[in-house]
């Protein structure tokens, strides 16, 4: 677990931003199951893959016509049960910090892994979930 003081700001980031914070297994359970339509869930870091180009790159990526229905967010290393929670509706890609999935209609349409993230750019993230809204959205 990372101290509060430190991940706050990074959480706050995609809060501040629209995305609703899941911070149990409960919460996460009731959104999986009760979101119609489309959705994204960011899985948060203190990385700094996420810092420059996951949490940049998801944010960017909604500024245009079409964007999901409900933008959400687990942080990993903090929120132990809710990220193991999130996790399982990502199955079956195993756990990756930081990662962005679309969901429509409660299934998993697209997902990039901190092997899509770690290394590109914000902008090749932002227009690669782009293409997935256009896609599902």
């Amino acid at each position: 677990m990372y101290p509060l003081e430190l991940v706050k700001p990074l959480a706050k980031d995609l809060t501040d931003f629209g995305f609703k914070g899941l911070n149990t297994a409960a919460e996460v359970e009731e959104a999986m199951e009760n979101a119609k339509g489309t959705f994204l869930l960011v899985v948060n870091s203190v990385c700094g893959c996420a810092a420059a180009n996951a949490r940049p790159g998801a944010k960017l990526s909604l500024t245009g016509n079409k964007k999901p229905d409900y933008l959400f967010t687990v942080f990993a290393g903090v929120d132990r049960e809710a990220t193991e929670k999130a996790r399982e509706y990502l199955l079956p890609y195993p756990p990756s910090s930081p990662a962005i999935a679309l969901f429509k209609d409660g299934q998993l349409v697209h997902m990039l892994e901190r092997r899509h993230i770690e290394g590109n750019t914000a902008h090749a993230i932002a227009q690669n979930l782009a293409e997935a809204y256009e896609r599902f959205c």
